[in-house]
């Protein structure tokens, strides 16, 4: 009823154009960060207390410092964020509404991001990454420095089932925090406790129609109406679901602006925690690189989350032989499908950075490359070729990409020929 005067409202509130960016010349040379400490979590619930809780100490149980110097290279990044994000998520309500996505204010901004061009930088993001699956004491754990190798857990207990990953915090002025964030845990592969949870993400973020793969299949929503056709509405309803990850990570987001509020924060993730990672990019206009991630573009519009004018502050990295990042996991024939996973989209937001894996390097297809080891053992750890340290980050093949194109989504449950 009121969506035409909010519209208005928003309209004017918008800048008139975006032709007087703000030029990244202006802003500081590359930089190096260095890290000190970090934070463990792993939640399915989140603290309420605003004072940052120090989880990691030496073996003598006293608190860490003096930590061995571990350096990111940042360079300035222009970033967009939305001015309100109660208006924000009034956009994104209106839009569940309207069944379309709406426009609302944004700010400019040039921020400290990661230099996604050095490969030493990449290469501790994906270590970073590859730590939010595991503890400190356990030998999975990529070492982070001499004296990070005795943790003290916070939320790890064998019943925790929900969002997890680690906070690293560096020693600067104003300090970078990086926000790691843990994929989906495959029962047969790598089982855990948020393995539940973590494939009704996949199923509800990357599917076309609530896993509606097949009739053999049970779906993780009510939204099938027969043939090809899907109702658009109940499927923005059903990613309302408190326990969706999205929603817990926007939470933990606002928690840590509140704990360190002059922070720069970066957000990398693999697998379903770098979809996630990008999904808390367009919401808060922070920098991400995500590892391995499947095609999270269908769920941003679905979540009806606002666009900014440019979302290049979101940058993508996988390889060819990985079926899950690339978009083809999917099909009755598919391990994927045998394993109840129904990862049906292809498309990114933002920018990618692709290693063509399968024709430079003679690497088959298979879910075994999924694994952020791949990346950092074959792939970060030396140059890319003779001439080239990192692939550069573009949208090349992104370009026309389109999810579902199969499928009808339309009001199907109120029409008399839906099946049910």
């Amino acid at each position: 009823m009121h969506l035409p005067i909010i519209s208005s409202l928003i309209s004017y509130l918008l800048p008139a154009s975006t032709s007087s960016q703000i030029p990244l010349s202006s802003h500081q040379e590359p930089t190096y960060i260095t890290f000190a400490a970090s934070h463990e979590h792993a939640l399915s619930f989140l603290p309420n207390s605003s004072t940052p809780i120090t989880l990691f100490r030496n073996a003598s149980n006293s608190l860490l410092d003096g930590l061995l110097s571990l350096r990111l290279r940042s360079v300035p990044t222009r970033v967009y964020r939305p001015r309100s994000q109660q208006v924000f998520h009034e956009g994104r309500r209106n839009g569940r509404m309207s069944g379309q996505l709406l426009d609302v204010p944004w700010d400019e901004d040039v921020v400290p991001g990661p230099d996604v061009s050095d490969r030493e930088t990449v290469l501790l993001l994906a270590k970073m990454t590859s730590n939010a699956y595991t503890s400190p004491e356990n030998s999975d754990w990529y070492p982070l420095g001499d004296r990070w190798n005795y943790s003290e857990p916070f939320g790890w207990e064998p019943d925790a089932d929900g969002f997890r990953g680690h906070i690293f915090v560096s020693t600067d002025s104003p300090p970078t925090v990086v926000l790691s964030i843990k994929g989906t845990s495959v029962p047969v592969v790598a089982p855990g406790p948020s393995s539940g949870k973590d494939k009704l993400n996949d199923n509800l973020l990357f599917s076309c129609c609530c896993a509606r793969v097949s009739p053999t299949w049970s779906t993780v929503c009510d939204c099938f109406s027969g043939g090809w056709k899907c109702d658009l509405g109940c499927l923005s309803e059903a990613l309302k679901e408190e326990s969706l990850f999205y929603t817990v990570g926007t939470s933990l987001y606002n928690n840590l602006t509140y704990m360190y509020p002059d922070a720069n924060i970066w957000v990398t993730g693999h697998s379903l925690g770098g979809s996630i990672a990008g999904l808390l990019g367009l919401t808060f206009g922070v920098p991400v690189v995500s590892f391995e991630a499947p095609p999270e573009k269908l769920a941003s519009r679905r979540l009806h989350l606002p666009l900014p004018p440019s979302d290049d502050h979101l940058v993508h990295i996988y390889h060819t032989a990985d079926p899950l990042a690339v978009g083809t996991c999917n099909g009755i024939t598919s391990v994927c499908n045998a394993a109840g996973y129904a990862l049906e989209t292809k498309c990114h937001n933002g920018r990618t950075i692709r290693y063509n894996t399968v024709e430079e390097k003679g690497w088959g297809v298979s879910v075994r490359t999924h694994s952020i080891v791949y990346i950092i053992n074959y792939l970060l750890n030396e140059d890319w070729n003779a001439n080239v340290s990192v692939p550069e980050a573009s949208r090349e093949y992104e370009e026309g990409c389109i999810d579902c194109y199969k499928w009808e989504f339309g009001d199907w449950l109120n029409t008399t020929d839906a099946e049910c």
